[in-house]
């Protein structure tokens, strides 16, 4: 039997999503073993492989069949543009992206001033305002603390992920436009999903009726 692979975004998410998989009946406990070196962990019995990725990575890896299932945040399917198949919704690690700034900016946002967006998803950010709102910007792409340049002037507003606010908050800045909600998706290889059609989708079913059955009892 052929392995199925999964690539995981480290972190919180793939914690949370091997604690999903247990209850669907996936399990792989060489990955409970946080002091293991290794990158590529085995299910024999179930068929299944897994490994660790940067968050970035795990399109890539999905685009080009390395991995067959990816576990990845929406921000990032939309910021890799990658070609693969966006399948489940897992409802974790819900957030929003959002344009950000001060009060003062809201005025810079009618879609006829050119202004500067700060941003770690230049993609994300281009495709707003070019493509949704119409509206010239320059985008400034950072790699950390986005909420610092519009505070020094670097760019009139920002767009970045917003959880609970806080940090905004706390900076003086607020959400002023809301561009979409994320969470963490599951994606699949264009080949794989004709190739091992059965048991993806049987995969893709147990985490349906896991998340039927736990609307049913909160209800």
């Amino acid at each position: 039997m052929r392995y199925i692979t999964f690539a995981l975004a480290k972190g919180r998410l793939a914690k949370k999503t091997l604690e999903i998989f247990e209850q669907i009946g996936i399990t792989c406990e060489e990955m409970k073993d946080e002091s293991s070196r290794k990158l590529i962990f085995t299910n024999e019995e179930l068929g299944l492989r897994f490994f660790l990725a940067k968050a970035n990575d795990v399109p890539t890896y999905v685009e080009y069949g390395a991995a067959d299932i990816g576990i990845v945040g929406k921000d990032t399917i939309l910021e890799e543009g990658r070609n693969l198949y966006e399948v489940y919704d897992l409802g974790i690690g819900k957030c929003r992206m959002c344009v950000c700034g001060p009060e003062s900016a809201k005025k810079y946002l009618n879609g006829h001033e050119l202004i500067r967006v700060a941003t770690k998803y230049p993609n994300i950010a281009k495709d707003y305002f070019y493509n949704r709102k119409h509206q010239t910007v320059e985008i400034i792409k950072l790699n950390g603390s986005v909420e610092l340049a519009p505070i020094v002037g670097l760019s009139e507003v920002i767009v970045d992920i917003v959880e609970t606010g806080a940090t905004l908050r706390e900076n003086g800045l607020q959400v002023l436009e809301e561009v979409c909600d994320l969470s963490a998706r599951v994606v699949v290889n264009q080949v794989s999903m004709k190739m091992e059609s059965l048991r993806i989708m049987d995969i893709i079913d147990k985490l349906r009726i896991r998340d039927e059955q736990r609307k049913t009892e909160v209800q």
